[in-house]
């Protein structure tokens, strides 16, 4: 999209109800009436005011639709409603005058409803563009919302009035409609600033008025009022200058009829029995197997669906063909889809990795999705676990709740608990999206129930009654983790503090984890029984967030370590990490072992999750107390015959986790890459931490194209060594692995793209178009070598990360 490009819906096209939210009231409400002198008992104290909203559109001065309500709310001072409202009224039928008007009653007095205050505001702004966000609405003391076109409670604050408040909040609402861009680091601090602010200017001016807070609707692109019927907008002045003028073409984007026709003519079904007999010549030939190397995200033209459509017979004993054919049918000619389904049935069966693009939200089609569902039952465990987490975000885009995709994954998991926990957890924490809470549900409900009604197994497993029980106690262990961590922050004082107390309440008060009642299926590793906590290896890390660093006791007698963090989202790292874990084993099926380091991740909340704990150290801190990689790696295997002191073994090891890694997080995009999350094992094994940012995100200016520091390449020998050229070597190789692969990983991306990942859910189609770049799908195996050659030495050479590397860890040492 062009930078002056302006996107935007007809009012008039929208055929849903006007919905909003009422949030809660703000500042001090005013002192109840007195009470009647019969009222003997009464005392001010007792009583507590029970406020309701309620919500009245009006239309061109004119009252439109009934009434409606929320629930009472008494949780006095901050009254929080929270509550969707849904108008009967739909959004094509609002006029440019339509107004909302609210209305705050309190129920306490015994009299009839009594009056708090009203406001009202206009559904479009003066450019005629739908109002989105939220709203800060003045409420007029003792008067009912006055819905007039001249209205007397007008919600908006007078600008004279407005101040610093005023303008902090309208950002804030731009920056919550995605209108401005985030940075998460400047924004925290922003948003500490404007708090202080808040505060400041509240105790300055008192709370005078009394606010509510409503939430309106938002929409993909801005929505822009227009009658229905209409089919012209009212053309603003021109100017007699030079200037470019934009146009609104109202037939943008619709059927051309001619174009129509002729294609309706050349895919005529009467030419069936001719087209089953046609052959493409050599020039045809080339221009389908261009087209059948096109990577999933790139929209087929009319010419190219035509071609298709054409050699339709001849190309059903090529499985590639197969997802190209059905994007190019007109799903909407019933028999034009009929023979489309009909062929389907009969062509090459396609692969599993292929089958994923048939479950976006590009194919409506049930019968498609059922067929790519067939074809992921071919799946063994292990390669279904790698695609759950899409799996499951594909269950949006299909037609029902209770959907061929969700019975699959369903009776897949009954025969792997493995699946069964993994599944049950991606579907809880998708509970959190109102969108779609109903169909995750639906999921969750079928796998319960399903499972409830498993026996016991041949070989004595056990019933599907104490496996969802097991299932079940992860969940009340979650709780009591997040439990245990309010009251670590709580305590004052400094890391050492908390730790004690942690290490006091595991030991005293919450002693039943310790040894736990029953055994517990790991969250991380279902197949793993823990028994309980052990206190004195238990931790904290000294970080801002505190989380929580627990040993566990197993079954088997051993320990295991998890981290567990409240108050950060995991599910970007937990993306990312299946990524390295898919790409690993991609690397493994072609005999390229990089000792890559797919630590297991799990989002347990929209806030909450835990990883599992690998034993390792910061670059930041090697360097800090070894001065140099090589020193460290020296430490732990020595060799005076070896390569700088080191056994070949572990410099060989560092080498290919090293490269492994330099390809994924290029690939991934993944960004704020600085020596304190790049981690190292003993062993030689180098991995990365911390995804906040992927898809090409990065806090910092001016980010190398691959994440390469210095100190990595000083303990290879240097730019000139052997070692760096072996490294460069596995580069490429892992590289060229990874691109015959392309079509998998943006078919996985494809199904995130309804996630609430935050670098995804920002802008899905950008951010699959960043990916797909990477993959450099334009060059050959050859001419890629050379690319990312190139990249790397761009890398090596640019010294101005290395300066902005040097500001962050000043800016560590004085945190």
């Amino acid at each position: 999209m062009g930078g002056n490009e302006f996107r935007f819906f007809l009012s008039c096209d929208i055929n849903l109800p006007v919905t909003f939210r009422i949030e809660r009231l703000e500042g001090k409400l005013p002192p109840p009436n007195p009470p009647n002198s019969d009222d003997v008992n009464f005392t001010s104290e007792e009583r507590r005011p029970e406020l309701y909203v309620e919500c009245l559109l009006y239309i061109d001065g004119a009252p439109f639709g009934l009434p409606m309500r929320t629930r009472l709310e008494s949780s006095s001072p901050s009254y929080c409603w929270n509550e969707l409202i849904t108008l009967n009224t739909k959004y094509r039928d609002l006029t440019a005058n339509s107004q909302l008007a609210v209305t705050v009653y309190d129920v306490s007095s015994c009299k009839s409803d009594e009056v708090v205050g009203g406001a009202t505001i206009h559904l479009f702004n003066m450019k005629k563009q739908l109002k989105t966000g939220k709203h800060k609405l003045r409420l007029w003391t003792g008067k009912e919302a006055d819905g007039s076109i001249n209205t007397t409670t007008p919600g908006k604050v007078p600008k004279e009035e407005r101040g610093e408040l005023e303008r902090l909040e309208k950002l804030q609402n731009k920056y919550e409609r995605g209108q401005i861009q985030r940075v998460d680091w400047l924004d925290r601090l922003a948003f500490k600033a404007m708090e202080k602010i808040k505060e400041r200017e509240s105790i300055k001016n008192g709370s005078t008025h009394v606010y509510i807070v409503v939430d309106f609707c938002s929409f993909e692109h801005r929505v822009v009022f227009q009658e229905s019927g209409a089919n012209f907008v009212i053309p603003s002045p021109i100017a007699s200058t030079n200037e470019l003028v934009t146009v609104w073409d109202p037939e943008v984007g619709k059927i051309n009829p001619s174009e129509h026709k002729q294609l309706k003519l050349a895919r005529s079904l009467t030419r069936g029995i001719i087209d089953r007999d046609l052959k493409p010549s050599c020039t045809e030939r080339k221009s389908i197997q261009r087209i059948l190397k096109y990577p999933p995200t790139r929209t087929l033209s009319g010419e190219e669906k035509q071609l298709l459509w054409k050699f339709r017979f001849s190309l059903m004993s090529e499985k590639r063909a197969l997802t190209k054919f059905l994007r190019c049918v007109e799903w909407s000619d019933v028999q034009e889809a009929k023979q489309a389904l009909e062929l389907m049935g009969k062509w090459e069966t396609i692969d599993v990795s292929d089958a994923l693009e048939l479950l976006s939200s590009v194919f409506e089609s049930e019968e498609v999705r059922a067929y790519a569902v067939t074809v992921l039952e071919r799946a063994d465990d292990e390669e279904l676990q790698c695609y759950l987490l899409q799996l499951v975000q594909a269950l949006r885009f299909e037609r029902s709740d209770k959907s061929r995709l969700s019975h699959f994954l369903v009776q897949r998991s009954l025969r792997n608990i493995e699946l069964a926990s993994f599944l049950r957890w991606y579907v809880t924490v998708e509970l959190h999206d109102p969108a779609y809470a109903r169909r995750f549900y639906c999921t969750y409900e079928i796998l319960q129930e399903s499972m409830l009604k498993l026996g016991a197994g041949a070989n004595g497993d056990e019933d599907g009654f104490k496996l969802w029980q097991s299932l079940e106690r992860q969940t009340e262990l979650t709780a009591q983790l997040c439990s245990i961590m309010r009251d670590v922050r709580n305590v004052r004082g400094g890391t050492q503090k908390k730790i004690e107390k942690l290490r006091h309440l595991l030991s005293g008060l919450l002693s039943e984890l310790t040894y736990f009642d029953e055994p517990i299926r790991s969250p991380l590793a279902p197949r793993v029984l823990i028994t309980g906590i052990i206190p004195s290896e238990s931790s904290i890390f000294k970080s801002a967030l505190h989380p929580l660093r627990l040993a566990f006791r197993t079954a088997s007698g051993g320990s295991c370590k998890i981290i567990f963090k409240k108050g950060d989202d995991l599910r970007q790292d937990q993306l990312v990490i299946q990524m390295v874990s898919l790409m690993d084993r991609l690397l493994k099926l072609e005999n390229l072992d990089l000792h890559l380091t797919p630590y297991r991740v799990l989002a347990t909340g929209h806030d909450e999750g835990m990883m599992e704990f690998i034993p390792s150290k910061s670059l930041a801190q090697i360097l800090s107390e070894h001065r140099s990689i090589t020193s460290y790696l020296q430490k732990f295997h020595p060799d005076e015959d070896g390569p700088f002191g080191i056994t070949a073994t572990c410099l060989e090891t560092f080498i290919k986790s090293c490269a492994g890694y330099s390809v994924i997080t290029y690939i991934l995009g993944i960004g704020d890459r600085h020596l304190d999350n790049l981690l190292l094992q003993d062993d030689g094994r180098l991995f990365h931490v911390d995804f906040g940012f992927i898809l090409g995100r990065d806090p910092k200016p001016f980010p190398p194209p691959m994440k390469l520091c210095k100190e990595m390449v000083e303990a290879m020998g240097g730019a000139e060594s052997q070692y760096y050229t072996r490294f460069k070597s596995y580069c490429c190789e892992a590289y060229n692995i990874l691109r015959k692969s392309s079509n998998l990983v943006l078919n996985l991306f494809h199904l995130m793209a309804g996630s609430n990942i935050p670098d995804i859910a920002s802008d899905p189609e950008k951010g699959i178009l960043k990916l797909q770049e990477k993959f450099r799908l334009d060059l050959d195996d050859e001419e890629s070598i050379h690319f990312f050659q190139d990249l790397i030495n761009e890398s090596v050479s640019a010294l101005f990360p290395q300066m902005v590397e040097t500001i962050h860890r000043w800016a560590q040492y004085w945190r």
